[in-house]
């Protein structure tokens, strides 16, 4: 992993932003150096290949935007966003996606991703997306919001928004089973079910959804 120092940077390039990419991919790693190298807006830091070693730097923060792959070495972008948000990491992130799947798009919203642009869309797009997270704004391509407020929690039983409630309040599996006097193998039963209909994998995952809903201001009767 080779950094440079964020802050011998920030006095050598003045207002250029200051990029972090992860990214498995060495071939998109090196279009990406290219490009933003050419640019003359963007300062690259550094390239790390892992989720691990992303989120050691997501600690520091000492960049403007990290631009990540959907799928790292060890981890995928999914997780990594739901890292971010429950270690409260103050970072800005755009997915860099070679995947047209909306799914992949919506999780992405959902879970907080302030830009995200697709590794084919032209240079211009890819800067613009990066410049507008970097000035604080949200950059995604065209989707019908409509289908992004409609997310898996919205269909979920008062029970299964509790038993949610309780897994974002860092309760164990066995207190969950002490306190509603279920069997700890029917509380997993249970949450196998919860994660499923949330299309995540772990809890680190349906907690990190749970906590983005909560944030999000209610919908406009208006639109």
């Amino acid at each position: 992993m080779n950094i440079k120092s964020g802050k011998t940077n920030e006095k050598n390039t003045g207002r250029r932003v200051r990029v972090v990419v992860a990214e498995r991919n060495p071939f998109v790693v090196s279009a990406l150096r290219e490009m933003l190298e050419c640019d003359g807006r963007f300062d690259l830091l550094g390239a790390v290949h892992s989720g691990a070693e992303f989120l050691e730097l997501a600690a520091a923060a000492k960049f403007d935007v990290a631009v990540i792959g959907w799928k790292l070495a060890d981890m995928d972008g999914a997780d990594i966003l739901a890292e971010i948000q429950n270690r409260q990491l103050g970072v800005r992130v755009t997915v860099f996606s070679n995947d047209h799947d909306i799914g992949i798009l919506k999780q992405c919203v959902r879970l907080g991703a302030q830009g995200y642009c697709f590794q084919f869309d032209d240079p211009p797009i890819i800067f613009d997306t990066i410049l507008a997270v970097a000035h604080g704004r949200i950059c995604i391509p065209y989707i019908d919001i409509n289908k992004v407020n409609d997310t898996p929690l919205s269909r979920l039983t008062v029970r299964e928004r509790e038993l949610l409630a309780v897994l974002s309040d860092g309760w164990t599996n066995l207190q969950i089973a002490t306190r509603t006097g279920i069997s700890e193998n029917t509380v997993k039963y249970h949450l196998k079910n919860l994660y499923d209909k949330l299309d995540v994998r772990n809890r680190a995952m349906a907690v990190a959804l749970y906590a983005s809903e909560k944030r999000r201001p209610p919908k406009s009767p208006f639109g």
